[in-house]
């Protein structure tokens, strides 16, 4: 039997019998996936050793033995780089890993002693873990999907808030001169497209998040090709859907409307089916204090592109049919990184402002019977709480050492325990600090909570 069959057939066995699971590590651009998986791994290489995962139940019973890397299913899709995130660590100074720049997985054989021995079943056990992780900025075409070209060149001209407007200057200074029925001029449409992808960027350097087409923030290896050459058309308010949809493909807006088809059809819609459409469990990753720090429009920009994305994925209960050919998502972890960047005594308000944040997307999976916990961690924790006394009063802050190697002792303000108003952003600011990566010492990456997501999303397949 060939090589590639015999595997395909040995994981179907193993997911027959609920000894596989595949984990979709979720987040916009910055959030921390590189991180949490970097950690993920490093914790569970450690476990019986050095890590300290008492939040897990098969750690804290002693259960856990280990995990190892082995090969993956998918040979064509590049492997997770643990060894050089684990190496960037290690420097001197310590730098965090680069951030994700294209598809990524990483399987994992976990050990493991069974919560109770039944018969014939042996002593030692193992589950197969399949780690995925994609660009942030890709996982944003995923509500693209829901559009034509109309209707997108709508609201992408709706939602731009007056800062990210003014970032698009140029390009709808250009753009807007465009008559949809005119000849289109192919060299005129790709300087167009180039200055609506520069405004893109910049607005993801200004902290948006809801940007598309992802594809144009991080193009791969469609840098150049016609197909990114598309950009919503301002000038449609006095036509109608029938009347363009006449235009022929020669024209400004028939071209546009084609080459936005066809980036559906043929990036957009293979990427979710060959990747999105086929996770047991997901955790999405939300940089709060991020937006928090980037102001209101920002902060209610990233709401809306956590909400739209989160329809794009496949929730409901598992079956044994569901887990062979049909895989879902059937238990949603959603965290707000980069706790260690805020004292302990915030951590519980960090959750209750991501509940605030998610509010409607948890509402429907609540109501779907879909499991899901809200929590606050720090993949790779950077900092240390300390307390400062002075005249009687103790005040929390934080020890770490900033980006520019200086060391910082500093109490980062207070997070909001809801959506913060109108009145609230104007009376108050935030200055979260980025701090460098600890100095690296023996033994599993230091952390926060992150024992408490590996229970939720792998404890009941450990017992």
């Amino acid at each position: 039997m060939p090589q590639d069959l015999t595997r395909d057939l040995m994981d179907l066995i193993e997911r027959g019998r609920d000894r596989q699971l595949r984990l979709a590590v979720t987040g916009l651009s910055r959030a921390g996936k590189t991180a949490f998986l970097t950690s993920l791994v490093d914790q569970l290489r450690h476990a019986g050793l050095e890590a300290r995962l008492d939040l897990l139940g098969a750690s804290r019973e002693g259960r856990l033995l280990g995990a190892q890397r082995v090969a993956q299913q998918d040979l064509g899709v590049p492997r997770f780089p643990f060894d050089q995130a684990r190496a960037s660590l290690e420097q001197d100074p310590p730098c965090w890993p680069e951030p994700t720049r294209g598809i990524s997985e990483l399987r994992l054989k976990i050990r493991y002693h069974p919560s109770r021995q039944v018969w014939l079943r042996p002593e030692t056990v193992e589950l197969t873990l399949d780690l995925f992780d994609y660009p942030g900025e890709w996982l944003l075409d995923l509500p693209l999907l829901d559009h034509d070209y109309f209707s997108w060149s709508q609201a992408q001209l709706d939602e731009a808030g007056p800062a990210r407007r003014a970032m698009l200057t140029a390009w709808e200074q250009q753009a807007s001169a465009l008559v949809p029925d005119d000849e289109a001029d192919e060299a005129q449409l790709a300087e167009i497209s180039e200055l609506y992808a520069h405004g893109l960027r910049q607005a993801r350097e200004a902290g948006f998040s809801n940007l598309q087409p992802g594809r144009f923030l991080l193009p791969g290896d469609l840098k150049d090709a016609p197909v990114l050459q598309f950009f919503p058309l301002p000038g449609l308010a006095g036509w109608s859907r029938e009347q363009l949809a006449t235009l022929s493909e020669s024209t400004v807006y028939g071209s546009l409307a084609r080459r936005f088809s066809y980036y559906q059809n043929h990036v957009v819609r293979p990427f979710y089916r060959e990747h999105f459409r086929r996770f047991d469990r997901q955790i999405v990753l939300v940089d709060v204090l991020g937006a928090l720090n980037a102001g209101p429009e920002r902060f209610e920009d990233l709401s809306l592109a956590l909400a739209r994305l989160m329809q794009s994925f496949n929730y409901g209960q598992r079956s044994l049919f569901s887990r062979l050919f049909t895989p879902r998502i059937d238990r949603l972890a959603i965290a707000a990184t980069k706790a260690d960047h805020v004292t302990p005594d915030q951590h519980a308000r960090l959750v209750g402002l991501l509940e605030a944040l998610l509010a409607e997307p948890l509402k429907n999976l609540k109501y779907a019977n879909i499991p899901v916990k809200a929590m606050s961690l720090a993949s790779i924790r950077a900092t240390e709480a300390r307390e400062v006394s002075h005249q009687g009063n103790t005040t929390p802050v934080l020890k770490g050492t900033s980006m520019d190697g200086e060391p910082l002792l500093t109490f980062p303000g207070e997070v909001p325990t809801r959506l913060p108003s109108a009145d609230f952003w104007e009376r108050q600011g935030f200055d979260f600090t980025a701090f460098r990566p600890q100095p690296a010492a023996p033994g599993a990456l230091p952390h926060i909570r992150m024992d408490a997501a590996l229970e939720w999303l792998l404890g009941d397949k450990l017992s």
